[in-house]
């Protein structure tokens, strides 16, 4: 509170810097009316606000120490809080049997819970970079919600990989079976695929709803959603499509929408929502650097499933047997290859199986039009790209994107 009252005083005096140390001292006093006031939900909303065993009506409890000392240690231990909450309110809250209650556990454990988790890591790490930026307090209870919001992005991911393995065809998924594979599962997936993404939101309002940026939060997750549905529905329908449809315009938007919101731009602006930030500009800027990030991050994607081996990559890839618009087909087909090679694509392309000689000799293809050096290429201007744009950004420091960087730039799985 005395940095932002300093803040001010400061001689400068001119409009910017005066909105600023408004919405500064805002957010402060925001943080300290939450502390005084407690953190229970309250009656906000009649309508749902039932039965009374309901665990998530009363007051939440005290959160555990967060170790940052061991970020996935300490970020996989807020996971399992959230399972543990889930099921602990199936029962009084919605009349679960526990057979249900179990399978719920068991769905989560299979679904949401490990991989790299780059994208709710990320949360954390943005969160305290723009906290310390903006001289506001980081205290454990603020890191343990920047987690639970990364794991909102983890469990959105989850849901969209449950139903996206099944229409996909997929086999393995983080080095096991696709949960719609798994014997006594099969179709039950689609549901589970709901349930989680429900599960999404339930954990939104049981530890946000009493924060006055709660509909910003839900606003964007659901916003989010939709975007990435976009992106599901321009790929689904390539089976509709003959390859010379796939464009690398189509491919563009596929990716764009399909990964990189949810992927890029939700982990930074989640934290920039909790901040205070209100400037559209400032959300503008950081979204169009994120943009590029998550398009070439699925161009790696693209690239590993043809390259990179089942051990990297913790699945077996499908890309060529899917008949997928991607970044290393649509730069062959449309820019490398000459009439026979084209023919070559139109009679094996998406007609093939995994693993199969006429997979092999696609990927062969590949490499005789010299598409590894092409994309290594790429990845290099893709980078490029984004340092120009460092100016652009006045609020997200600088290290929040860079850290995106080290943990995507030229990765092999």
């Amino acid at each position: 509170m005395a940095a932002a009252r300093e803040r001010s005083r400061s001689p400068k005096g001119d409009v910017a810097s005066l909105k600023k140390c408004i919405v500064d001292l805002e957010v402060e006093r925001d943080m300290w009316k939450r502390l005084v006031e407690g953190n229970t939900p309250g009656p906000r909303f009649p309508a749902t606000h039932w039965p009374a065993e309901k665990p998530s009506l009363g007051k939440l409890p005290e959160y555990p120490a967060y170790d940052r000392s061991k970020p996935k240690e300490a970020f996989l231990a807020v996971c399992d809080m959230l399972i543990e909450e889930i099921c602990s309110e199936l029962g009084p809250g919605y009349e679960m049997p526990q057979n249900e209650v179990a399978w719920v556990r068991r769905t989560l454990n299979h679904n949401v819970r490990g991989g790299k988790m780059n994208r709710g890591l990320m949360v954390v790490e943005g969160g305290i970079q723009i906290f310390e930026s903006k001289k506001l307090a980081v205290p454990n209870h603020v890191i343990v919600q920047f987690a639970i919001l990364g794991w909102c992005i983890e469990w959105l991911q989850g849901w969209l990989l449950v139903a996206d393995d099944m229409m996909d065809d997929s086999k393995t998924r983080r080095g096991q079976p696709c949960w719609y594979l798994v014997e006594d599962v099969q179709k039950i997936a689609l549901n589970d695929a709901f349930m989680i993404e429900q599960l999404v939101y339930k954990v939104l309002k049981r530890h946000f709803s009493h924060e006055p940026y709660y509909a910003q939060l839900v606003d964007l997750l659901l916003e989010t959603t939709f975007q990435t549905e976009c992106g599901q529905l321009l790929d689904t329908l390539c089976l509709n499509l003959g390859l010379p449809d796939f464009t690398h315009r189509r491919w563009e938007l596929i990716v764009k929408y399909k990964t990189a919101f949810y992927s890029f731009y939700c982990s930074v602006a989640l934290t920039m929502i909790m901040a205070g930030i209100s400037d559209v500009e400032e959300y503008n800027a950081t979204r169009d650097i994120l943009m590029i990030m998550g398009i070439y991050f699925q161009a790696q994607d693209d690239y590993l499933d043809c390259y990179a081996t089942p051990e990297q990559l913790g699945k077996i890839g499908t890309d060529i047997q899917d008949k997928k618009c991607g970044w290393l087909f649509v730069h062959a087909y449309h820019e490398l290859a000459n009439a026979e090679q084209k023919k070559t694509f139109d009679n094996v392309y998406g007609k093939c199986k995994v693993q199969s000689p006429g997979e092999q000799q696609i990927k062969d293809l590949y490499t005789t039009l010299k598409l590894p050096e092409l994309y290594h290429k790429y990845e290099q201007e893709s980078y490029d790209k984004i340092m120009t744009l460092k100016s652009t950004v006045k609020q997200v420091p600088w290290g929040v994107f860079e850290a995106f960087l080290k943990k995507i730039y030229k990765r092999d799985k």
